[in-house]
């Protein structure tokens, strides 16, 4: 069963790259961003593992944690980690785990459905400091991740939590944004002081807040 937006991320423990973690512990109060790949060795994912990599200042910003997987071995990873490195122009600077029993794989619902049953999937989860899921979404095996767009969730959530408003569609930062339905008209200049457009009774635009 797919873990489903809004729901608690479960717990585990694991063997990475970066020595054995229990998964609350090591994120903390940070948000995290969990990604998971087929298996080592494959071309597309070595791309994803290097992009994440450096990114790590932008995800820093944001106080966003990075954690992959593969199904395969921490001796697999460890040569594996050599070629990202390598083709890839970077220093891995977060874990990644082994999930080779394939236990996270099964607990997260990440196990690819059909003809690859034994590997998982190309997902993200984007999980909060309360440890709940608050983005998940998932691509095909031959196409890699949009890691800009990742950033671009992240900010507006992370912008929804803090100022009581919606993205529109395409949103990125320092655009306008939707004030939320449950704020009423009375409300509205002492939440938002910068003005807003009222284009009906629902959809209303201010100015970025923050």
């Amino acid at each position: 069963m797919a873990i489903k937006v809004d729901a608690l991320a479960p717990n585990f423990k694991a063997k990475t790259t970066q020595g054995d973690i229990d998964f609350y512990e090591w994120s903390g109060d940070s948000w995290v961003i969990f990604f998971t790949h087929p298996a080592d060795f494959t071309p597309v994912c070595t791309t994803e593992l290097g992009t994440a990599a450096r990114l790590k200042p932008e995800f820093d910003k944001r106080n966003v944690k990075s954690l992959g997987l593969s199904i395969d071995s921490l001796e697999d990873h460890a040569l594996w980690v050599k070629d990202i490195e390598e083709t890839q122009r970077v220093t891995m600077n977060f874990p990644v785990i082994a999930d080779d029993e394939r236990e996270i794989s099964i607990l997260y619902g990440m196990l690819h459905p059909f003809e690859m049953s034994n590997m998982a999937v190309r997902s993200v989860f984007v999980i909060d400091p309360n440890k709940r899921v608050r983005l998940s979404f998932t691509y095909p095996l031959s196409i890699g991740r949009n890691f800009t767009e990742i950033l671009r969730v992240i900010d507006a959530l992370q912008l929804s939590d803090r100022c009581q408003v919606s993205t529109p569609a395409d949103w990125v930062q320092g655009e306008d944004v939707v004030i939320n339905t449950n704020i009423s008209e009375d409300e509205i200049p002492a939440l938002f002081p910068k003005g807003y457009k009222k284009l009906n009774d629902y959809l209303r635009l201010t100015p970025q807040p923050d």
